[in-house]
């Protein structure tokens, strides 16, 4: 089965955020983070990862940016409560990281990165769990339907640390 949203990813790249699945609309219109009051692009301009507020069909700019992205459950989409566990891909996710050793990987909220990990963790740097090269970030999940938790003070670290590594 094909996946839902194609990765974009490639060698070098400064960050991959990888998200738990696509959503219900931007499986519908083929682009990452296309949902209604997902705040991922305007973040991504404001913590100067972008110049500009890119629109979800632009995705494919992001790689001159340096930027890729994923996500952890490639063949199903819809919002987190409706996925299940063996839906998640987690070596298939190890696997693309190891092989594009992006400088960051950045979980775009907790669900993929606790599935991923295969426990409970905390947003920010994790600690003595990098991939090769690759220094992994949580942060809190852009999704409109996700509000209650927002603050996009992690995703401005996940900015610093990558200036920091320039």
């Amino acid at each position: 089965m094909p996946p839902v949203l194609p990765d974009l990813l490639a060698p070098g790249l400064r960050l991959v955020v990888c998200g738990s699945a696509a959503g219900e609309r931007s499986a519908k219109v083929g682009a990452y983070y296309a949902g209604p009051g997902n705040y991922f692009w305007a973040m991504l301009n404001r913590t100067g990862l972008t110049p500009t507020v890119l629109r979800p069909a632009e995705f494919p700019h992001l790689i001159a940016h340096g930027i890729g992205l994923t996500d952890i459950v490639k063949s199903r989409f819809g919002s987190d409560s409706i996925l299940r566990s063996r839906d998640f891909d987690r070596a298939g996710l190890l696997a693309r990281i190891e092989i594009h050793q992006p400088r960051v990987l950045a979980f775009n909220g907790k669900r993929a990165a606790c599935a991923f990990f295969g426990a409970q963790t905390e947003y920010g740097y994790q600690h003595r769990r990098d991939i090769g090269r690759t220094r992994i970030y949580v942060a809190p999940s852009t999704s409109g339907a996700a509000r209650g938790f927002w603050n996009e003070e992690f995703w401005h670290e996940i900015a610093r640390a990558l200036s920091d590594n320039a």
